[in-house]
């Protein structure tokens, strides 16, 4: 289980430094910066990203699903106004970013 852990947080935070690199508008000072937003952004995936999913299921329902790529961007785009050292520039690219990061937690769950 803590293998498992570890390697959503180092898939994250590698895909978060190559980001950096592909999106313009998404900014990350180093590597620590981005374990830092890995693990917050696990956190926040835990206990925050359920609640509201679960708050907005009436909109999710009449959008077929796709509310929950707006909930997506709209949580990492607060996560990068909370930590310094990780910036966003607006919305579209915190979507962008958003939907990168499940499909890499897509495949670290199938992985392992």
């Amino acid at each position: 289980m803590a293998t498992k852990a570890l390697a959503h947080i180092v898939a994250t935070a590698a895909a978060l430094v190559v980001m950096t690199r592909l999106i313009p508008g998404i900014t990350i000072d180093g590597w620590y910066a981005a374990f830092v937003v890995a693990l917050v952004w696990g956190l926040i995936g835990l206990t925050i990203r359920p609640i509201l999913g679960l708050l907005t299921l009436p909109i999710n329902i009449i959008t077929f699903g796709l509310f929950s790529f707006v909930l997506n961007a709209l949580l990492f785009w607060f996560v990068a106004s909370i930590i310094q050292g990780f910036d966003v520039a607006g919305f579209v690219p915190a979507l962008i970013a958003s939907a990168l990061l499940a499909l890499v937690s897509y495949a670290v769950s199938t992985i392992f």
